[in-house]
């Protein structure tokens, strides 16, 4: 076997169908977001305009937050020593837990690495607390969500996505007395599009389902305290699992569940994926606490984020961009050819210094490639000036369709 071969071939198949993914070195300027410095493959640098992080609100630089991880690491050193059974458990990653707790209204919460383990590691050891359980996911879940459902080797079904009837039909076949969770988002990442929260609420409690829901990308942005969709319809208390994570709006890193005492204990308990893991550095844990206590308090910064995600569509319908627009903070533009999607992306680093990643398979289904843009409230006229003026060349350039797909 010819192993640098084959390794070759597979690499040659993703440029030969334009969707070989490169990654862009940057350095963020701190107190100058959303501006950093590519610097190129020959190693000349250009400033550029990031308009793809998941730093939704900015607060990866924002001085409560840096004050926070400053006190730790003076206080503490780098790294957490351990796992959490063993010598990782701070007083800051209890304090981080009691924020995340009382964020979701919930009793409790834990503490993972990433929200794509958090949400791995909790769907597949449910299995294992509750024998004969049946997931029932959407089929646009996240990849995390369908690596855990998967690995939890229980009966799964899949339910097509945002589909209520699809999903109480399942049910319906099932057997009564068998456990059953049913496992959806309340933002969906690519399409911007929200789950229909309490109508699947309604369903599960109607067939005696556990709620297991993923708000990654609405925690921090939505609700009165930035609990999420979840909170800013007043439902919280009718999902019985949260997952989130810090490394969005919160602007730091690692993901959690909010959930019951009990459920925490058990996840803790039997969770390979948290009992193994080096514990997040207690640095980490004090920026992500000082964000989320902020976060509660800081409307006035959600209000202007959204204000600038409306704006950003406003403006891209204005030139006939399609856009796909559900309601939400996220801004895809579909081109549906991943060979032009990268090239525009291309384009606009190069000519522009505006940084937008293409949207490829397989986050996205082929024919759906896409840019997607996350406006925040440190992107200013300017930039948005700028990012319309290249992206209506370069759509005329590429003889784009400009038919409207808003929802």
């Amino acid at each position: 076997m010819d192993y640098n071969a084959q390794l070759d071939t597979a690499l040659e198949r993703l440029h030969q169908e334009g969707r070989y993914r490169t990654f862009i070195d940057i350095a963020r300027d701190k107190g100058n977001f959303p501006h950093a410095v590519w610097t190129r493959p020959d190693g000349s640098t250009k400033p550029v305009t990031v308009w793809c992080g998941n730093d939704y609100l900015g607060m990866g630089q924002h001085p409560v937050v840096l004050a926070a991880m400053h006190e730790a690491l003076d206080a503490t050193g780098a790294g957490s020593g351990g796992t959490r059974n063993i010598s990782g458990t701070t007083v800051y990653h209890k304090r981080l837990e009691t924020e995340i707790a009382d964020l979701h209204d919930k009793e409790a919460a834990l503490v993972f690495t990433s929200a794509y383990v958090a949400n791995d590691a909790t769907l597949s050891t449910l299995p294992r607390l509750f024998p004969g359980l049946v997931i029932l996911s959407d089929e646009l879940n996240h990849a995390s969500m369908i690596e855990g459902i998967r690995r939890g080797k229980g009966e799964r079904h899949i339910f097509r996505h945002n589909d209520v009837a699809h999903l109480r039909s399942i049910l319906e076949g099932l057997d009564p007395a068998v456990p059953k969770l049913i496992a959806f988002e309340s933002v969906y990442s690519m399409d911007g599009d929200f789950g229909p929260i309490k109508e699947i609420c309604d369903v599960a409690d109607e067939f005696g389902a556990l709620t297991y829901l993923d708000e990654v990308h609405a925690v921090g942005l939505y609700g009165q305290r930035g609990g999420g969709v979840a909170e800013r319809d007043g439902l919280s208390h009718r999902i019985d699992i949260v997952n989130g994570t810090l490394g969005k709006s919160y602007g730091v890193m690692g993901g959690y569940i909010a959930t019951s005492h009990r459920m925490v204990d058990a996840i803790r308990s039997y969770a390979p994926g948290f009992i193994f893991t080096t514990s997040l550095p207690p640095a980490i844990a004090a920026g992500a606490a000082a964000s989320i206590r902020h976060l509660k308090t800081d409307q006035a910064l959600r209000d202007k984020h959204q204000t600038q995600a409306r704006i950003l569509k406003l403006r891209l319908k204005g030139i006939g961009l399609p856009i796909i627009d559900h309601g939400s903070h996220i801004v895809p533009v579909h081109v549906g050819d991943p060979v032009k999607c990268k090239m525009i992306s291309d384009r606009l680093l190069v000519d522009s210094g505006i940084y937008v990643q293409p949207i490829n398979f397989p986050t996205v289904p082929r024919g759906t490639e896409r840019l997607r843009f996350t406006p925040s409230p440190v992107h200013g006229a300017l930039e948005m000036d700028k990012l319309i003026t290249a992206m209506d060349g370069l759509w005329s350039h590429c003889a784009l369709s400009r038919k409207s797909m808003s929802a």
